[in-house]
């Protein structure tokens, strides 16, 4: 009788081990010094170097920048904003169904309220260029941040300048 119950509770131990095993996954992963192999860029799909064509993360790739500066009190497109919003404007047509948003941005000289306005003005006079540049006004919303949100703190030209801006954010869902 005691060699039966042995045999019985190695048997039914037996069965629980192999009941936990791991089983070998279908599709091994690479060996160590190995590099994936890169399939077609599909839109949705990351690239072989992790970023999603369409997304937040290429847009800032793809661009020459995501940020355009102004004058003091200014909301003009210069030569140099005009250039970075056209590579951006070229992404979005390649992209129709990705939204941004425009931050705009003032230096912490004026008032909270004037520089709320003059943000909102230099927000929307990258708006307008980029709408002018074929991209749809319905896929782009503005905010302005005026003196709240500095990129660079301190008190003098330099810090100014790099905080009279409008940013461009890639919204993707």
């Amino acid at each position: 009788m005691a060699r039966l119950t042995t045999t019985f509770l190695l048997g039914a131990a037996l069965v629980a081990t192999a009941a936990c095993s791991k089983k070998r996954p279908e599709v091994l992963p690479p060996a160590p010094g190995e590099a994936p192999a890169a399939g077609p860029s599909v839109p949705g799909s990351p690239n072989a170097d992790g970023v999603t064509p369409g997304s937040a993360a290429d847009f800032r790739r793809s661009i020459t920048s995501d940020t355009v500066n102004f004058g003091l009190d200014m909301v003009d497109i210069d030569s140099t904003a005009r250039a970075i919003l056209d590579t951006q404007a070229a992404w979005l047509q390649r992209y129709p169904d990705v939204r941004v948003q425009l931050e705009g941005h003032a230096d912490e000289r004026g008032t909270r309220e004037y520089n709320l306005a003059l943000g909102d003005r230099r927000a929307n006079s990258a708006k307008n260029y980029l709408a002018a540049r074929g991209v749809s006004p319905s896929r782009i919303t503005t905010i302005s941040y005026g003196k709240e949100r500095p990129l660079a703190l301190g008190s003098d030209e330099e810090s100014w300048a790099q905080n009279r801006r409008a940013v461009t954010v890639a919204v993707t869902n």
